[in-house]
């Protein structure tokens, strides 16, 4: 699992974004499940998600409606396969409108230019 903390705030919301290999649906539940073993991130307000499988795409909003959606067409466009990219928010206080969508934009550009080991589909 890499994890990217402290690289994002806006009017008061903080952002996290982490991934990693997950080979199936049950795979990406389970990394979910240990990234909220940290009390933080259980805490969080949102950990949107998605993951380009065999079996199909998966995604989650968890809440930030559109999130999943965007984070999955980011994964296809960059070829990433069996990898889950999870954003996640601690809601500060202001509402962000339409600036949400590009801050899980900026999470998954950020994730995407500094993970390691990114195996992308030929």
């Amino acid at each position: 699992m890499q994890q990217f903390e402290g690289f994002l705030t806006d009017r008061g919301s903080k952002y996290a974004v982490s991934g990693g290999p997950v080979a199936s649906r049950d795979e990406a539940l389970s990394f979910i499940k240990t990234l909220k073993r940290k009390k933080k991130y259980a805490k969080a307000t949102h950990n949107t998600w998605a993951a380009l499988l065999p079996e199909g795409p998966v995604k989650n909003d968890d809440g930030e409606g559109g999130a999943g959606a965007i984070i999955l067409r980011m994964l296809e466009r960059e070829g990433l396969e069996k990898h889950i990219i999870v954003v996640t928010r601690w809601y500060g206080g202001t509402h962000l409108g339409g600036d949400r969508f590009r801050r899980v934009q900026d999470s998954v550009r950020h994730y995407l230019e500094n993970a390691e080991n990114l195996a992308k589909a030929d």
